[in-house]
């Protein structure tokens, strides 16, 4: 893994709950579910920014003893891997918005890396740990199914305008409109293939989702004041 402070300081707590047996949260003492928060999104729909938004307001309120909150977006997959003592050039093999298949089955057959069903059943279970243990945001992965039966868990889906998530992907990956575009394209058909071959759901069924947000229509503090919001209410009931 790439040294950077926000990885190294990620991958340290990550450890640290791991090794935490089931039931010490800090939230038990108050016979409270251990909160988290995943979240769904479109490409370009902001969840990078609502995340790093709600990382304060969230230590804040939430946090525990000392116990930061940890935001899994793209780092997920290496914290997984990890954990299981896996190496970490398979996350090639695991993107959840641009798996290769044909790449995929050719890694399988000359040994690269295990199946793809058996590493995303260990990503799995890497989530549900790290969600009952709690004070984490997930971003993607199918989070949100895979944690539906934990009782703290506040589900998000965000969506937006296209010409919108166009016009952010330009500023982010400093392209022309056509690649942003093309960009938006690919990664909503991707996150949906993966979503429908690992779990055989629709990411865009509402029903799966304690709130679906389109950020279109508000700024990200208004989203993450939403959320905040959210996880109090879904506290107050567990």
């Amino acid at each position: 893994m790439p040294s950077h402070t926000y990885l190294e300081k990620g991958l340290t707590i990550f450890n640290t709950r791991m090794n935490e047996p089931l039931g010490r949260s800090s939230f038990s003492h108050q016979l409270k579910a251990p909160p988290f928060i995943t979240l769904s999104r479109e490409a370009g729909a902001g969840a990078s920014t609502l995340g790093q938004l709600l990382m304060p307001m969230l230590n804040e309120e939430f946090g525990r003893d000392g116990q930061s909150w940890m935001f899994l977006d793209k780092n997920l997959l290496h914290f997984a891997l990890t954990s299981h003592h896996l190496p970490e050039r398979l996350a090639e093999f695991l993107p959840e918005d641009r798996v290769s298949e044909t790449k995929a089955i050719i890694g399988e057959l000359v040994g690269l890396h295990p199946p793809l069903w058996e590493l995303e059943h260990q990503i799995g279970e890497t989530i549900l740990q790290l969600a009952r243990s709690g004070r984490v945001i997930f971003a993607g992965r199918a989070a949100h199914l895979i944690t539906r039966t934990l009782p703290g868990g506040f589900h998000i889906r965000l969506v937006a305008g296209k010409e919108t998530r166009i016009m952010r992907l330009m500023e982010r990956q400093s392209c022309d409109r056509t690649a942003a575009g093309n960009l938006v394209g690919e990664l909503d058909q991707a996150r949906r293939r993966f979503v429908r071959q690992y779990f055989g759901a629709d990411i865009d069924d509402p029903h799966t989702y304690d709130i679906v947000i389109n950020t279109d229509r508000l700024p990200p503090a208004a989203v993450a004041a939403i959320v905040a919001e959210g996880l109090r209410q879904r506290q107050r009931e567990s």
